[in-house]
């Protein structure tokens, strides 16, 4: 029987643990330069689809209003700013914030505007009556 030999896959074998730890730990390094990009990007993506999804139903809401505005509520105001209260159901999904109706003579403007800033911006319809 030839001790040698084993004696020097034993050494062999402990060597290489080294190496794997490293290969392990750059493996690892790469993986994590890779992935956090990716993970700040996606909150980024969860925000902007949030505001975008705000946006889009306050739009909705103000379209509708102004419609029927349009279609003859709009003699039941008095002439200047005012709050409006919306009759949509979809204004509980909103952020915080306030509609606000303006009569000039026969032109009406409607306005959403958020309390917090989210990206979201101001939405604003106006039609002159005629």
């Amino acid at each position: 029987m030839n001790l040698r030999t084993a004696e020097y896959f034993s050494s062999l074998s402990k060597r290489n643990h080294g190496f794997m730890m490293v290969d392990l730990f750059v493996g690892m390094v790469i993986l994590a330069v890779a992935i956090l990009p990716l993970a700040f990007s996606y909150v980024r993506e969860t925000r902007l689809l949030r505001a975008e999804y705000f946006r889009g139903t306050a739009m909705e809401i103000v379209d509708g209003e102004m419609e029927v505005l349009a279609a003859g509520e709009w003699r039941d105001f008095s002439e200047g700013s005012q709050p409006y209260t919306v009759h949509a159901h979809a204004a509980t999904n909103l952020p915080p914030g306030h509609f606000q109706l303006t009569k000039t003579g026969n032109h009406l403007r409607l306005e959403w505007t958020s309390d917090n800033r989210q990206g979201i911006g101001t939405i604003v319809r106006e039609v002159t009556i005629k």
